[in-house]
Parts: C-alpha cells; sequence; structure tokens
C-alpha cells in the first residue's frame, strides 16, 4: 500500500486511535493510545516520545551512567519517526491500526540508541556493497497455566505449564490446546506475521514458531511484534507466555535462532549457494561465516543480554557453547543448510529467545559484512561431530559481565555498531550486571542458610 492508501485506512477506521510502539534496548516495545486525528497530523512529518526509554532498563529503573539521556539532561522529548511501512491491524483488538516508531536525534538524524535505526544502518551497509539481506527468526517460549497477578504471588515457583511432561513435536498436545494452538497460527498471520511453522517443543507446556523469511528489517519488525503479539493472545486464552532462556535449570533453553542469507540486489540469486564450492558454500557465504566466527566473542551481548542468557549457554542444553559451525550440525555456534540454491542459509544459534530481535539480526548481518570486508578465509574446519567437544578455536564467554568486559575492551564493536551505541548498550549491561549481584537468591539459601 502506499502511504496515502494506509493514511485513509486509519481515517476511516471506526474506532477513532491508533496504537503506536518503539523498541527499547531490550526489545521491551514501548507504547501508547493515541486519537485518530493526533495520529494523521504526526504520520508524515514526525512526533517525539520520552527518551527515558532508552535510559532505563526492563524494570523501569533508571541506569546510573547513561551519557544519551539521564537526570543530567532532564529526560526530555526525542523527536520520533511513524513507520508506515509497518502498518498492520491488530486482529485482537477490533482490527486497530497499528504502527512501529523510532528515534531520531535532536538534528532529525537517525538516534545512535535506537535499535531499529541501528539495523536500517547496517542494512545500507550491506546495499552499499551489492547485498540483499533476507532473514528469519525462530522462537521456542514457555506457556503457564497463569495470570501475570498469580504467577507473582506465587513468586514465579511451582507455576502451572499450559500443558506437562518433555513432549516435542506433539500432536496429542496440539490437540489439547487446540483453540490456542489456532489463534496463534491464525492471528499471528493476520497481524503480518506469517508463521511457517508451529509446533510443541521438548519442555511442559513449550512451543516453537519459525516465522517465515523476509528483507532484513521487515524481519526483524516480525520478530519483535512476535513476542508481545504471542503474549497478548496468549492473556486472550488466560495463558502467560514466557520468552525467558532459561526457565528452570531442569529444563531446556528456549533459542531464538536467526536464518540469514545475502542475495544480489534483483533478488534473483542467492549469494551464499555454489553448486561447485566447498560445502556448497560460495566464498561470499564462507568469509561471512568466518566473520561470525571472529566477531562472535566481543559482540555476544547482542546475541545473549541478560543474566538468565547464560544459564542457556551450557553444555548439552541444544544451546552452543564453542565458536565451532558445521552443516546441519546443532551443536555448533554457526549451522549452515546448504540444501539448494534457494534455501542455502546461515543458522546463528548463539541467540536466545530473550533477545532484541532487532539488535541481534544488525550483530550476525555486521559481523559477517566484517568479513566479507576483510575478505577473512573460513580456515576452520566444519566440525562434524560433538561441537560442545570437538573444537579448536575457543569457547564463548560464560556470564553476562564476562562477555559485556570483553565487548567493551575489543574495538570490533565499536567498528560495528558506532562507539555511541556501543558504550550504552555496554553501559546498559554492566547495569544488569550489578541488579543481579545485589539479589539474594532462593539457590543461595537452600545452599548455605543451614550449613554455612
Amino acid at each position: 500500500m502506499t502511504s496515502q492508501e494506509i493514511l485513509s485506512q486509519v481515517k476511516n477506521h471506526p474506532d477513532g486511535k491508533v496504537k503506536i510502539a518503539i523498541a527499547d534496548i531490550d526489545g521491551i516495545l514501548r507504547g501508547k493510545y493515541i486519537s485518530r486525528d493526533k495520529f494523521l497530523s504526526i504520520a508524515e512529518k514526525g512526533t517525539s516520545f520520552c527518551d527515558v526509554i532508552m535510559g532505563w532498563d526492563a524494570a523501569d529503573v533508571l541506569y546510573d551512567k547513561a551519557e544519551i539521556t539521564g537526570w543530567h539532561t532532564g529526560y526530555p522529548d526525542s523527536p520520533a519517526s511513524i513507520a508506515l511501512e509497518t502498518f498492520r491491524n491488530i486482529p485482537w483488538e477490533n482490527d486497530l491500526p497499528f504502527f512501529l516508531g523510532e528515534l531520531n536525534s535532536a538534528d532529525g538524524s537517525p538516534s545512535p540508541v535506537c535499535p531499529r535505526q541501528l539495523l536500517k544502518k547496517v542494512i545500507n551497509q550491506s546495499t552499499d556493497l551489492g547485498f540483499n539481506p533476507v532473514f528469519a527468526q525462530e522462537f521456542e517460549w514457555f506457556n503457564f497455566a497463569e495470570t501475570p497477578s498469580s504467577a507473582q504471588q506465587k513468586n514465579y515457583q511451582n507455576l502451572s505449564p499450559l500443558s506437562p511432561g518433555m513432549f516435542g513435536y506433539s500432536i496429542l498436545r496440539t490437540t489439547l490446546n487446540n483453540p490456542f494452538f489456532n489463534d496463534l497460527f491464525r492471528l499471528l498471520t493476520r497481524f503480518g506475521i506469517p508463521i511457517e511453522g508451529l509446533h510443541t517443543e521438548t519442555g511442559p507446556g513449550t512451543f516453537e514458531a519459525a516465522i517465515t523469511h523476509s528483507s532484513a528489517l521487515k524481519a526483524a519488525d516480525r520478530a519483535v511484534l512476535f513476542k508481545t503479539a504471542v503474549k497478548e493472545i496468549a492473556y486472550k486464552h488466560g495463558v502467560l507466555a514466557t520468552f525467558m532462556a532459561k526457565v528452570n535449570e531442569n529444563l531446556p533453553g528456549c533459542g531464538g535462532h536467526v536464518h540469514q542469507s545475502l542475495w544480489d540486489q534483483a533478488g534473483g540469486k542467492n549469494l551464499f549457494y555454489d553448486e561447485s564450492g566447498a560445502n556448497k558454500l560460495s566464498e561470499t557465504a564462507r568469509s561471512y561465516i568466518a566473520g561470525q566466527l571472529h566477531c562472535l566473542p566481543y559482540i555476544l551481548p547482542m546475541f545473549a543480554p541478560t543474566i538468565n542468557s547464560y544459564k542457556r549457554l551450557v553444555e548439552g542444553a541444544w544451546a552452543p557453547t564453542t565458536l565451532t559451525w558445521g552443516v546441519d550440525n546443532r551443536t555448533t555456534a554457526l549451522r549452515v543448510l546448504n540444501g539448494s540454491k534457494n534455501a542455502c542459509r546461515l543458522e546463528t544459534r548463539v541467540i536466545g529467545a530473550d533477545v532484541n530481535p532487532y539488535l541481534a539480526m544488525a550483530a550476525c548481518l555486521a559481523s559477517g559484512l566484517y568479513g566479507i570486508r576483510h575478505n577473512m578465509q573460513l580456515n576452520q574446519e566444519a566440525t562434524k561431530g560433538n561441537g560442545y567437544r570437538e573444537y579448536n578455536h575457543g569457547t564463548l564467554p560464560h556470564t553476562l559481565i564476562d562477555a559485556t568486559q570483553k565487548m567493551k575492551d575489543s574495538e570490533v564493536a565499536a567498528e560495528l555498531f558506532g562507539e555511541t551505541f556501543t558504550n550504552h548498550f555496554v553501559q546498559s549491561r554492566e547495569w544488569e550486571w550489578k541488579q543481579h549481584l545485589r539479589v539474594v537468591t532462593e539457590w543461595e539459601y537452600k545452599r548455605y542458610f543451614e550449613i554455612i
């Protein structure tokens, strides 16, 4: 649709209001309802949004060292733009018009700390190199027969899973929870998030969904909206959905794997595929993979942004721990799928479900392009066995603070994302670590209270 067609639909919608939202640094959508007339007055000329959304954490606690905004700036409104191309109707909310937005700097240029703007910046770099990036994300998540209030009252302990048992790819469980399953597939598709596949995953009440591939920015928009949409649809069924990377030490973690490939500008040729190449990979693909492997230790917080993320990145839990790649090997950090010229792609398996999709996709693309720009050679052989044990190029950092320090000390992140974003993001992860250090956990009481 053209901009005028979109505005006409909003103008003629009977509800009289519009919902808008902007993703913060953690990928949480911060938004509001505005009147139809207000929206029509700002749709093309721009609006403003309080910049505190980039100055606080997931619990709305203000960062102590944020430079881009804080008490020292007075938390002013930041210029913001409505991304008209993100228009869709919310089918579970009377088809209410919805739009994503993004923050700008005071001079009107893209904000260096806005996640959507960061991804657009990296996509432009890809375009300048002659590449059209095609991406998709898949998510695993747990569902509980709880409400936000009941979960809080139980202190998030002993929650009732939507269904019992470790039942991956279950036909029975999809029948048991058929109304919820049907609504997820149907309503997400109507909301402009086409689902390629939906099934139960190993774990009580655990689902997995694969979103259909598209251009990189559209893929990230879909992924960001997917997480919130799933939660909202779940509410309608008395279900509480969570995208935590690890909900229980005895259960598998939840991935948010990103699939990616580079195509020519006309979109007719997959530049990752070469029938005569080693593992049917082109030199472009091999340099892209080499770039990701090189950059991974220095950008890991973009893929694993929380304390909880690193509880998932442990041996034997279907999440990688080593700097490895392989062909259709689910024990490696990077999994190549080379079955055909149209489907040849790279799957980055480090990424957890708790990730900000804009930042994850920006990190995937930027690190891959790093390898191409630097003409990096993929000298590392593909891992054919157990990637947890068969590796020669090191392991991933084991905690958020180790990963953040590595990102802070490296010049790679600043080259990929710019100093302003890198400094702000690093400070936000240091803050996250400090909040964790202050808390006395249930594990500590059980381990130390009586015996020490």
